[in-house]
């Protein structure tokens, strides 16, 4: 029996679905997952012991590769001093330092574990900052699973989302609105009925979790010129994107200065750290200067901010994210050119060090268009290009990541790879 199959079926026996997050089961794909054993560079080696070029990165942070000796040096002299102490270090000076230093419209930041903590910490400080309940976010946009973000769209033009998981009472999300992501005009008829009722919007500012989509400049102008407007505020969810898309993340590309950031995976280095931060007077909301609580004993965990702070450093190289950004490019026109040559209906979009592909005939601007690519291509692919040793996202509504390890040539393998891979399919 194949060791991921074994380790498989005995994690059934102890977890949930035998995995510690929904996606890693294969359940859209099908087949056994791939329990890691290794990781270098590009590269992760399964539990059978076969090589596999990664383009998943622990789902973003790998921007450096996997194990990149600087980072895990700063980690492993982080240790010999300790694990925990429930107080504050230096290193998490230094990082929140870096983060404003690095990002202009963040005055101030504060340290937690995840990104769901982050956003949902975000999302209370907003609350409590304007004095307002209502909340605004887009179909197809993932904030993490805390209870009022579990929402789908209900059936009507504006109406209120309903829970998209069990165990999330209809009170958690009534208070917030869904709108479809990439719709201007559906977002200023909301704000015209209830702007002064809304305190905040929060998005993905380039979506990874419909797959990759990215967001029309009308739609940004509309986003920040509404939410000043009505004194919303406005919130980018870069848990994804920051520090990923670019080096000003995807609020530099924009233009824009949300109001609030929420940060995570890049940001720690692989270790578990997220943050959020923003404007000082929203900031100063927070206890124990305001009345908005937000704690965490692992807030600031000496490891992960080493690891933070070391991946932060590594990034700002001269050149670094252009030349991750035109490798990353180079990939997805591979894949679309190789879609093309194997007359398979295929379209791809890059944006920084994250890709996406789509068995459509156009990259979709929205959920509703993602939701309508041919997902029984999309697995035959997948496995196709298991087969050939690469490693994609499991799940045709995920992006996908490179990191600054994905050499020019390993870049080329894939698209090689990809070629062949869709001749099959």
């Amino acid at each position: 029996m194949s060791r991921n199959l074994e380790l498989f079926e005995r994690g059934k026996q102890v977890i949930p679905g035998g995995v510690n997050s929904p996606v890693r089961a294969f359940g859209q794909v099908g087949g056994t997952p791939r329990f890691v054993k290794r990781a270098e560079g590009a590269y992760f080696w399964d539990a059978d012991d076969k090589r596999y070029l990664d383009y998943v990165g622990s789902w973003g942070p790998a921007i450096l590769g996997h194990a990149h000796p600087d980072v895990v040096r700063a980690v492993q002299e982080a240790a010999s001093g300790g694990l925990s102490f429930g107080a504050p270090t230096e290193g998490e000076v230094l990082i929140a330092e870096e983060i404003c230093k690095l990002l202009p419209s963040v005055e101030q930041v504060r340290l937690v574990s995840s990104g769901t903590e982050a956003t949902m910490s975000a999302i209370r400080l907003a609350r409590g900052f304007t004095g307002r309940d209502l909340i605004v976010k887009f179909e197809g946009c993932y904030h993490g699973h805390s209870d009022s973000l579990l929402v789908k769209a209900g059936s009507g033009l504006l109406t209120f989302g309903n829970p998209s998981s069990g165990g999330v009472p209809a009170d958690c999300t009534k208070h917030t609105l869904v709108l479809q992501y990439n719709d201007p005009q559906q977002l200023a008829d909301t704000f015209r009925e209830l702007g002064d009722k809304i305190a905040c919007v929060i998005l993905e500012p380039v979506a990874g979790n419909m797959n990759l989509v990215q967001p029309t400049p009308a739609f940004v102008q509309a986003l920040r010129g509404l939410t000043e407007q009505y004194g919303a505020v406005l919130i980018y969810d870069e848990v994804m994107t920051g520090f990923r898309v670019a080096l000003e993340c995807a609020q530099g590309l924009h233009g824009i200065k949300p109001d609030l950031t929420t940060l995570g995976k890049v940001v720690g280095g692989g270790m578990p750290l997220a943050a959020f931060g923003g404007r000082a007077d929203i900031m100063a909301s927070i206890a124990p200067l305001g009345n908005v609580y937000q704690a965490g004993t692992l807030s600031g965990n000496p490891l992960s901010v080493a690891a933070g702070l070391a991946t932060l450093k590594l990034i700002q190289q001269p050149g670094f994210h252009a030349t991750l950004g035109a490798r990353t490019a180079r990939l997805a026109a591979g894949f679309a050119q190789a879609a093309r040559s194997a007359g398979v209906t295929m379209s791809t979009d890059s944006v920084g060090g994250m890709f996406g592909f789509y068995f459509s005939a156009a990259a979709p601007k929205s959920y509703a268009e993602a939701t309508r690519c041919d997902i029984d291509a999309f697995k035959r692919f997948f496995h196709a290009m298991l087969d050939e040793g690469v490693y994609l996202a499991p799940s045709a509504y995920e992006a996908g990541f490179t990191s600054i390890a994905h050499t020019d040539e390993l870049i080329e393998d894939t698209i090689a790879a990809a070629g062949r891979a869709l001749a099959r399919i």
